[in-house]
C-alpha cells in the first residue's frame, strides 16, 4: 500500500468521491466505514490488481492428508463424537 490510508464514513465518501478518486490515482488508499465499522477500501489500481491475481488454485494440495485417508470417514467420526 502506498501512502497513508485515510478513513472516512460512507456518507462523507459519497460526498467526496472525486477527491477520494484523485487520492487513489496518487497511490493513497481510503478506508470507507459504515456506522464506524470497516466496510470497503478505495485503492489505487496497481494495489487492487496485485490482490486480484491471487488464485485459490495456489492452495491446491495444501491440505493433503489433513482429513486422513478418507475425508468422509473423518467427518463421520467427528459427527459421532457429538451424537
Amino acid at each position: 500500500m502506498s501512502g497513508k490510508r485515510q478513513s472516512v464514513g460512507a456518507e462523507e465518501a459519497r460526498a467526496r468521491l472525486p477527491d477520494l478518486l484523485e487520492r487513489a490515482h496518487h497511490g493513497k488508499s481510503t478506508l470507507i466505514t459504515k456506522r464506524g465499522r470497516p466496510y470497503a477500501v478505495l485503492a489505487p489500481v496497481p494495489e487492487a490488481r496485485v490482490r486480484a491475481r491471487v488464485s485459490i488454485l495456489a492452495l491446491k494440495g495444501s491440505g493433503a492428508g489433513l482429513w486422513g485417508s478418507s475425508a468422509s470417514e473423518t467427518v463421520a467420526a467427528m459427527r459421532d463424537e457429538w451424537g
